[in-house]
């Protein structure tokens, strides 16, 4: 029976050394939780940096996170129908300075009516 060459066959996928993930996390009773976010189409993604300092540089210096590994981060993410990491996410809403500091409503003076003097609207 001839046998199959080695490129013939599908090769299984192949997966590297695990790297370590520094994926945003939240206290809970008994350890810690992973943070889920929200794409900018409104789906539920994990999200993971490739190092601490870009995790602070978008979440602040005092947030905290866990190491995992991709693979570990998926299986963990899997049972909630989740199936897209982003890795490196910017952050895309505004400062919570900027939010919190509310716009001005333009100040407008209404338009005389029709044939009426401005003294009018005035008294």
């Amino acid at each position: 029976m001839p046998h199959a060459l080695y490129g013939d066959d599908p090769e299984p996928e192949e997966q590297g050394p695990a790297a370590r993930l520094c994926v945003p996390a939240r206290p809970v009773a008994h350890g810690f939780t992973i943070r889920l976010f929200l794409t900018p189409v409104g789906d539920r993604t994990a999200a993971a940096f490739t190092s601490p300092e870009r995790l602070r540089a978008v979440l602040g210096a005092e947030h905290p996170w866990i190491p995992l590994s991709e693979p570990a981060l998926r299986a963990l993410v899997r049972p909630l129908g989740i199936r897209t990491l982003t890795f490196d996410p910017a952050l895309s809403a505004p400062t919570p300075s900027a939010a919190a500091t509310p716009t001005p409503a333009p100040t407008s003076t209404p338009a005389p009516a029709p044939g009426r003097p401005l003294s009018a609207l005035t008294r």
